[in-house]
């Protein structure tokens, strides 16, 4: 059974469908031969070696994207070939997006990062077990160190059940199970509250908000949060392997903590946003946050948790930025973030420096190691031209 999952995966990538003829409203340049050819066999290893069904990638240079392509079947049963345009779940890049649309209040002045988090949080809503003495604070909010679990609630998108509203959940689930600062654990939670924070601080409906702060100035035009009819027809089929290796779809889901990565784009709305941090928080003429905000959010922040992130990401330099993951490699500023669902790998990395970037969409399940390979490789190439 595992050869003949094979042999699909490999009748998908000889159909190869590299997107290359420029979308109407986003033109991309095509790069010379040997950089294309390059690129294109370090994602074939990553799709084969991953047992990925499909994956888009954007490459980004300055303040352009500067090839696009999209490989296999976003639907194996219909054999759906991926273009650039198939929408994934984009996961948890999405909480470095979320970050931008809260440090864009601090710089309007709403609070300070090191301001405890108690005191914005509004009538009815506490974090239990929070010491007093001891707050969580918005940087250790933003740096997995709040000591808010994971927590992620999930509810199939066809099931009897949906999530709580933002308000029933956390006043139902708030709560600190460590002090802050005593370890790094990845919180979902965390990330819920920010938008609640937001909503606070705005007196606006968090998803509006963001829309209009974020997704209309960066042109992400097709990235939502809830699917549209016009976004479902494009989706790719979420999968996983079954114990014979075989792919086998997975229920689609939503999430109590869906403001922390339950959202939906493509590849060219993803490099929209590499673009926007290359260039100091600003794309086109829409400036986000300011270079300063941008140098704080890549910059490492607490030196006793150093070392490697997320399969070994980063080395012995890595560590959580503002959400980003960052770290020194040969002397240069390197970030990066995954973003994960059943069914769905997504990855964002750019070096700061060189100001070059590579963003992944997949529907590959837990497939980080590949994509962080990936695209590791994808700027190696990419810096020596």
């Amino acid at each position: 059974m595992r050869r003949m999952n094979r042999t699909a995966l490999l009748l998908a990538l000889l159909l190869w469908t590299v997107v290359q003829a420029p979308a109407q409203d986003s033109p991309v340049a095509s790069p010379d031969a040997p950089l294309q050819a390059r690129i294109e066999t370090e994602i074939r290893r990553a799709m084969i070696e991953g047992n990925i069904p499909s994956m888009t990638v954007a490459l980004v240079s300055g303040e352009e994207i500067v090839w696009t392509g999209a490989y296999g079947y976003s639907n194996l049963w219909a054999k759906t070939p991926a273009v650039t345009s198939t929408v994934y779940l984009i996961g948890s890049t999405f909480k470095s997006m979320s970050t931008a649309v809260l440090l864009g209040l601090m710089e309007q002045g709403k609070f300070q990062l090191d301001d405890p988090v108690s005191q914005y949080l509004g009538e009815g809503l506490s974090i239990r077990g929070e010491d007093p003495e001891n707050p969580i604070t918005f940087r250790h909010l933003l740096t997995h160190v709040s000591g808010l679990p994971g927590d992620f609630g999930a509810h199939a998108v066809w099931g009897d059940t949906v999530p709580d509203s933002l308000e029933d959940y956390l006043k139902e689930k708030l709560r600190a199970e460590t002090p802050p600062l005593e370890k790094v654990v990845y919180s979902n939670m965390a990330y819920t509250l920010i938008a609640h924070l937001v909503e606070e601080m705005t007196g606006r409906e968090y998803r509006r908000y963001v829309q209009e702060k974020f997704f209309d100035p960066l042109e992400m035009k097709n990235t939502v949060f809830k699917v549209t009819p016009q976004v479902e027809e494009r989706l790719a089929i979420p999968y996983a392997l079954d114990g014979n290796g075989n792919h086998v779809p997975t229920p689609r889901l939503k999430a109590q903590v869906w403001p922390a990565g339950i959202v939906y784009g493509t590849v060219e709305d993803q490099a929209h946003w590499l673009i926007t941090v290359l260039n100091g928080g600003r794309y086109k003429d829409n400036r986000i946050l300011s270079e300063s905000t941008v140098e704080e959010s890549l910059r490492r922040q607490w030196d006793q948790f150093a070392g490697p992130m997320h399969e070994g990401w980063g080395g012995e330099t890595g560590g959580y930025g503002l959400t980003w993951w960052t770290s020194r490699q040969g002397g240069e500023r390197i970030f990066a973030h995954s973003g994960s669902v059943p069914g769905y790998t997504a990855f964002l990395q750019g070096n700061a420096d060189r100001r070059i970037g590579i963003a992944i969409l997949s529907n590959g399940h837990r497939a980080h190691r590949h994509l962080i390979k990936l695209s590791t490789r994808a700027l190696e190439i990419l810096a020596e031209e």
